[in-house]
């Protein structure tokens, strides 16, 4: 499978990619951002029957350099999308 570039820019939609690149795209673009000093941002997931929002919460859940989460608020997407912060101040950039 190709790379897909993707804009570091703190926003990431899933709604393009395959459930089963999840793992891998969400640590390659935690680490992006972090490298790029962007220690906000939002996943976009979507609403739907809320699947893919749980399997993003319990990768965040578990990844090294996530500090918290949580839904996003309302104007932001609501619960169809997460905000997510990210630990630096323990990292080297």
């Amino acid at each position: 499978m190709k790379p897909v570039k993707l804009p570091i820019n703190g926003v990431l939609d899933l709604h393009t990619f395959d459930p089963r690149q999840l793992p891998s795209l969400l640590d390659d673009y935690l680490l992006a951002c972090l490298q790029s000093g962007i220690y906000h941002l939002r996943i976009i997931h979507g609403k739907g029957s809320g699947v893919l929002r749980r399997r993003v919460h319990a990768l965040l859940s578990k990844h090294r350099l996530v500090e918290s989460f949580g839904d996003a608020p309302a104007q932001a997407g609501g619960w169809g999308a997460t905000i997510v912060k990210i630990k630096h101040d323990k990292f080297v950039e």
